[in-house]
């Protein structure tokens, strides 16, 4: 068993997480993780009204006894949500750990900390994290290139991002982005980080509330079938390369606005793509690990997986190859 700070932070059995996914992290998926020893998070806005996420967290007990948490997304939109309620929704229906990410999330991060609630705070550059230290913040997720969704504008891979944060973080970091399996979970701790949060292996997942043709294209895919759209607009998101997502990058190249691409990048074609099965019908996130997915198992089946990968790894070739090295030394 890979026990490490993270894991005593939270209260979990194994360190893999799976992060808040628009229109993604449901009950259903976010029970399973849970039951499989991980962290899951239901995402906030997700659901319509601050009562339905009470309701989401309701139904969620209902199928796990096991800790989970809530992702709490803060962006800037011509018509934010009424974060406030969200909070107080979270707050009031007793979750313990929150993952927040995006813009100046401090009136959050204080609120939550009054309650005794464990914040992990979604980076992508150290500057950043060093920035949600000071913030109060309990832990950070720190999001390489590779990720699906917004991966920032610095265009730091992994490789690179986690061991220069864990050189100056201070807190329990996770690493997010290009994760999938054992390997990863190995090379995310060698690189500093104390776990491992997955988005788009846990989509292709059996519990996963999505359409099974979504899964699908994700098994499909390889590490080559992601695009970057809003680049021009220095909001970067990673989406699945469809005819959808080219378009929108071919707009960009002749220097289009956001106005003239909202139709092609609305969040209810988005949602449509999961809940109807197209996988051209709207732009939807995926990261470069989807390079790596070749099943579709449970939530319980994946993470034992990927824990006794990490174990094998760790037992058997790093011990091999340090007793190759005694042996040579002598």
């Amino acid at each position: 068993m890979i026990k490490t700070r993270f894991t005593e932070l939270v209260g979990v059995e194994h360190p893999i997480v799976q992060g808040g996914m628009q229109w993604v992290g449901r009950a259903e998926l976010v029970a399973a993780v849970a039951n499989a020893g991980a962290l899951g998070f239901i995402t906030a806005l997700t659901q319509p009204t601050p009562e339905d996420l009470r309701k989401e967290i309701a139904r969620c007990r209902e199928m796990t006894d096991k800790p989970f948490g809530v992702n709490l997304t803060i962006l800037p939109t011509i018509k934010p949500p009424p974060y406030a309620e969200y909070r107080q929704a979270i707050i009031e229906s007793g979750i313990k750990v929150v993952e927040t990410a995006g813009n100046k999330p401090q009136e959050h991060v204080t609120e939550f900390k009054k309650h005794g609630i464990v914040v992990v705070h979604k980076c992508t550059s150290v500057r950043h994290a060093l920035s949600a230290e000071r913030m109060g913040v309990d832990a950070i997720s720190i999001d390489g290139f590779e990720c699906a969704g917004h991966p920032g504008e610095d265009d730091t891979p992994g490789l690179i991002l986690i061991p220069a944060a864990a050189d100056k973080v201070k807190i329990p970091m996770i690493a997010s982005g290009g994760f999938g399996d054992g390997r990863g979970l190995v090379a995310a701790l060698a690189l500093g980080a104390e776990g491992i949060n997955m988005g788009t292996r846990f989509m292709c997942t059996k519990e996963s509330p999505i359409h099974q043709r979504v899964k699908e294209q994700i098994v499909a895919n390889d590490e080559r079938a992601t695009e970057l759209i809003f680049r021009t607009m220095r909001n970067t998101s990673r989406v699945a390369k469809n005819s959808v997502s080219t378009k929108v990058v071919e707009l960009e190249k002749e220097g289009t606005t956001f106005d003239q691409v909202r139709d092609l990048v609305a969040g209810a074609r988005g949602r449509g793509v999961y809940e109807n099965g197209d996988p051209e019908a709207g732009v939807w996130s995926a990261g470069q690990i989807q390079g790596l997915i070749h099943d579709i198992p449970t939530c319980a089946e994946l993470v034992a997986r990927i824990v006794r990968e990490a174990e094998d790894i760790i037992a058997a070739r790093l011990d091999s190859m340090m007793a190759s090295r005694r042996m040579a030394a002598e």
